[in-house]
């Protein structure tokens, strides 16, 4: 499974900074918009400890974690979505992407050149929002004009006319909630519609990034910007990050790593964090494969059935399913790989079997 995550933001407000952390990649992050010309896109693992356990219960030669693929946004302006700075190549970067990750300053540092004015992390993503909102009408403006000739056509069946009615009263609400820029309204009318539409970006999932100062580091959530956009967004949907610190982390290595970790008092990389919380966002579960070779991670969508979760291995595996042989990842930790059979940990189950997060699976296939 490809999973895209964009990093948005306005000019200067860590992005690329936060990338390369992210993947210990070389973009440049200089000092002054538009350093970053070309979406960068980079590969980076989602940290699971349970991989630790496996691997040593099935004496693996190595692991294979789960990916998510980290996308840099060049920074966005007021006015992007009639071109302005270098808007509509960046915006139709974003539309690839699976999850968008709002990157917002939270700290004052005149040397570090804003042209928006004083510190408002919530305006700043309301101006994000809001060019991304101009764009998707432009979109809906082109598919409502479409809309009429195809109903007109002789030739277009009735189910599809039926079809087309509810997609133009889908799209005179979005256009509708869009004039009240209300992006809530939209995300909800795309998410609760049966009837597919034009691709919208502001319907997209979404979290942020709070990028706080290194004097925040110990208690991010005292910083009056982290509490506002929590207060406006929800804990579950922000993180906050000291990107320069990440990054600083992210150079390291073992001793060097760990030493620095504990005079910050940081137990966990916030980084892994985000990856973490990314791959949650976009509903995400994990399932295993386990072999004295490697410990596989296969991401999917939660509720997904075993037999489509068996594609995701090989196509064949799907095509040519009989059933799989089941246990999860919690039956190993309370009880040895021996004993698992005996004690009626391990199932058969068949193609419709809804895959659980950490289930270890073997399937069997005739092709």
């Amino acid at each position: 499974m490809n999973i895209k995550v964009g990093l948005v933001g306005l000019p200067n407000v860590g992005k690329s900074t936060l990338f390369n952390a992210l993947t210990n990649s070389s973009v440049p992050a200089e000092n002054y918009p538009f350093c970053t010309i070309d979406p960068h896109v980079a590969i980076t693992h989602v940290p699971d400890k349970r991989m630790d356990k496996l691997q040593e219960v099935f004496n693996s030669k190595k692991q294979v974690p789960a990916s998510i693929s980290f996308v840099d946004i060049a920074g966005l302006v007021k006015g992007a979505a009639e071109g302005q700075g270098l808007g509509n190549q960046f915006l139709s970067n974003i539309r690839e992407v699976n999850l968008i990750l709002h990157v917002l300053r939270c700290f004052e540092d005149i040397r570090i050149i804003r042209d928006q004015g004083p510190i408002n992390p919530v305006d700043d993503y309301e101006t994000i929002l809001n060019e991304l909102m101009l764009k998707d009408l432009e979109s809906i403006e082109k598919r409502l004009e479409k809309i009429p000739s195809i109903l007109k056509h002789q030739g277009t069946p009735p189910q599809e006319k039926k079809d087309l009615l509810e997609e133009q009263e889908l799209l005179k609400q979005i256009t509708a909630a869009i004039d009240l820029l209300d992006a809530p309204k939209i995300r909800t009318l795309v998410t609760n519609s049966k009837i597919a539409t034009v691709p919208l970006l502001s319907a997209k999932n979404f979290m942020i990034v709070a990028n706080v100062s290194e004097n925040d580091v110990e208690f991010p959530e005292k910083n009056e910007h982290v509490q506002k956009l929590i207060a406006t967004f929800g804990k579950d949907r922000v993180v906050p990050v000291c990107i320069k610190i990440e990054s600083e982390l992210s150079a390291l290595e073992g001793d060097e790593r760990k030493e620095m970790m504990e005079m910050l008092g940081i137990k966990t990389p916030t980084l892994d964090t985000v990856i973490e919380k990314s791959f949650e966002n976009l509903g995400l579960i994990t399932f295993f494969t386990c072999g004295p070779q490697e410990i596989h991670s296969w991401p999917i969508l939660k509720g997904t059935n075993i037999r489509a979760a068996a594609g995701e291995i090989h196509s064949d595996l799907q095509r040519g399913f009989i059933c799989a042989d089941v246990f999860n990842y919690q039956d190993i930790v309370t009880t040895p790989l021996s004993k698992l059979k005996e004690v009626g940990k391990v199932r058969t189950e068949g193609k419709e079997y809804t895959v659980q997060n950490g289930d270890v699976i073997v399937v069997k296939f005739n092709v």
